[in-house]
């Protein structure tokens, strides 16, 4: 038994059965939907159901309120179709030809930025490349199958090796396995690329890039690959951590400030410890945001990092007047095994 999707407003039909999520089955018949964490704590995948029914099983849509469901809004990534639907979602057009793919990969490179980051090169096969769009990820498909996601910290310009930076997570088997025992040559298997979340060159607004921890990577990709093709729109880079230490690429933030005279660069310390002699910006990054932008209609706004720090910048930048067409978010969910 399976269900019609009808998309809009671009016109896409395709089938679904109970079995799989809307975003399985339309990434299944190459209808490139926007997503990101694909467990419901992003948001990336949201859309609106127009009429028909779906369901979420036992899973728990995390990112949407009470008013949003009431009003039909869904997340495609982790809710089934129960009947036939029409649903309106924002496609991924410039998506469209990038093919997912699977590659086994030898680590070339490993670098401790700070006392929980590790920055990770990998390297393809002789001759092989992997297209991807300035922001999206990859899965590390570990032996017995599961998958770890990590966002490409290199723009798509620069593809000879793929830059990564993985946080230790407390317990984390394969964090601590690269913190502790992986060596550069070792093989590793990777998917991808994946997500909705990826540079907007079209527009002509101002741009907001706001961080969270190793929600640095992607944005780094963004940024090195806007500076790439001659984006001179301006680019004002948020990135909050705890302490000074945290900034791992501090220096490589100065450095684009210093040559690029449409960036500004404020970094954001939640806890600031004593001998950092923080004189900076202090508390949440995303009230940092609001202070120095206090009416963000005229902005996009790319945020990346832990889903409480997405969750409350999209709060804080809806109520600054950010509309929700120019909010893009990637959470970072971090698997404990």
């Amino acid at each position: 038994m399976s269900f019609k999707i009808q998309v809009r407003p671009s016109g896409h039909e395709f089938t679904a059965n109970p079995e799989e999520s809307i975003l399985e089955a339309a990434l299944h018949h190459s209808h490139p939907f926007p997503y990101g964490c694909r467990n419901g704590a992003c948001g990336a995948c949201k859309g609106r159901v127009l009429s028909g029914e779906v369901d979420y099983g036992d899973n728990e849509p995390m990112a949407l309120s009470e008013e949003e469901m009431a009003a039909g809004d869904a997340l495609f990534c982790i809710c089934h179709p129960r009947s036939d639907l029409v649903i309106q979602v924002n496609e991924i057009s410039s998506g469209d030809d990038i093919e997912v793919q699977t590659f086994p990969c030898k680590v070339a490179r490993l670098e401790q930025l700070a006392h929980d980051v590790m920055l990770m090169e990998l390297s393809l096969p002789e001759e092989e490349r992997l297209p991807f769009l300035a922001g999206q990820y990859i899965d590390i498909v570990m032996e017995d199958g599961r998958h770890r996601a990590f966002s490409l910290a290199n723009a798509p310009h620069n593809d000879n090796r793929l830059e990564l930076h993985l946080r230790r997570v407390p317990g984390g088997e394969f964090t601590d396995h690269v913190f502790t025992a992986m060596q550069p040559k070792e093989i590793l298997r990777i998917e991808g690329p994946h997500g909705g979340f990826f540079l907007r060159e079209e527009s002509e607004r101002p741009i907001l890039m706001v961080a969270g921890g190793t929600g640095f990577a992607p944005l780094k990709g963004m940024i090195e690959h806007a500076f790439y093709v001659g984006i001179e729109r301006p680019i004002h880079i948020f990135w909050g951590v705890r302490a000074l230490r945290d900034l791992y690429m501090d220096g490589l933030a100065k450095e684009w400030l210093a040559a690029h005279p449409n960036v500004k660069y404020t970094p954001v310390l939640s806890e600031p410890m004593a001998e950092d002699n923080w004189q900076g910006e202090t508390g949440y990054v995303h009230q940092a945001v609001v202070k120095a932008y206090p009416e963000l209609s005229g902005f996009d706004v790319y945020m990346a990092g832990p889903p409480p720090m997405v969750q409350a910048s999209k709060s804080a930048f809806e109520a600054a007047g950010l509309p929700l067409e120019q909010m893009y978010s990637d959470a970072f969910e971090y698997a404990k095994k």
